[in-house]
């Protein structure tokens, strides 16, 4: 399966072994503009698959409603880069409504999922990847997935959680990554990052497309400089996996974090501070991060915004060099 079959496919188990499972957003009841839930509503009903209007703070308000009732509230976003409107329910509805009723109400069973990142023609409103906004808050967990695989195992673990759970889908990966992926459900832990290369040498972290990235660079950076690379795939943004990442920064004395939102306040910010609060005297270079400039993503010129192989290769050799 490539990487939007395999939503579907979870989708669709979830519909099948769930009865109280709703799937909503703009345009999903004729597939979305993605085709992620391409044959649901002639499978499943019109009362289980259907359109919202094009609110974003209705869709996600109404996530959580449906969600405190008891049932199992699927809601997609057509493109993070319109979640925003959505921001006050995600962040001081869905985040704090267990909190807030002293565990009386929770609108846990929640999944919001959304695609994310660039995607060679997106331009402003279309490519961003918004997930550090929503690092900042407690009560809700973001995940984005590296490939079908992942994509699929993540996705159900996300629906099962029992907190408000913000997915976001690699929307270049939609048709480019394709790997055999099992038909029947099957579940991926949640903040646990992956190690998909052992090293000695340099830390590589990434999530999304961007571990396809790293990959190439660790790959680069064998051939060319004989340096070993360990490669992490963090999956989970928040909570995310320190204890991975730090062991893995002890061993190696160097890390170099990636990721396409823009520099200021991106979540690799928070990775490089508490790496070197946990790991200052294991350092042997400065952290490096290798992510998009701080402007609105462009259309043109987005070859030149982007995080690509030779920027962090660069960074990784300069670490090297230091």
């Amino acid at each position: 399966m490539n990487l939007f079959q395999s939503i579907t496919s979870a989708l669709d188990n979830t519909l099948s072994s769930d009865p109280t499972a709703v799937i909503f957003g703009e345009d999903v009841a004729f597939g979305g503009v993605f085709r992620c839930t391409v044959g649901l509503r002639d499978k499943y009903g019109k009362d289980r698959v259907f359109n919202t209007p094009l609110c974003e703070q209705g869709i996600v308000g109404f996530g959580i409603g449906v969600a405190v009732a008891g049932a199992t509230a699927i809601a997609e976003i057509q493109f993070a880069d319109y979640i925003f409107p959505a921001f006050d329910q995600i962040v001081n509805e869905a985040a704090k409504y267990r909190y807030r009723s002293g565990d009386l109400f929770n609108c846990g069973s929640l999944t919001i999922r959304a695609p994310w990142g660039c995607v060679g023609h997106g331009a402003l409103y279309h490519s961003q990847s918004p997930e550090a906004f929503f690092a900042h808050c407690p009560g809700i967990k973001v995940v984005i997935p590296r490939s079908p695989f992942q994509a699929k195992g993540l996705l159900l673990s996300c629906i099962e959680d029992k907190n408000p759970c913000i997915f976001f889908e690699p929307k270049i990966l939609y048709r480019a990554a394709v790997e055999q992926v099992p038909v029947e459900p099957y579940y991926i832990p949640l903040s646990q990052a992956e190690i998909l290369q052992e090293g000695s040498d340099v830390t590589l972290v990434a999530w999304g497309t961007q571990v396809h990235v790293i990959r190439e660079v660790a790959t680069m950076a064998q051939e060319k400089l004989g340096v070993s690379c360990e490669v992490i795939d963090l999956k989970t943004i928040l909570p995310w996996d320190a204890e991975a990442v730090c062991k893995s920064v002890v061993k190696t004395g160097r890390l170099l974090i990636s990721h396409e939102a823009p520099l200021t306040g991106g979540f690799a910010s928070e990775i490089s501070s508490t790496v070197q609060e946990e790991c200052f005297l294991n350092l042997e270079a400065p952290i490096s991060r290798v992510c998009g400039y701080d402007t609105p993503f462009p259309h043109i010129f987005e070859p030149f915004y982007i995080p690509d192989k030779w920027k962090c290769y660069d960074a990784l050799r300069k670490m090297i060099n230091y």
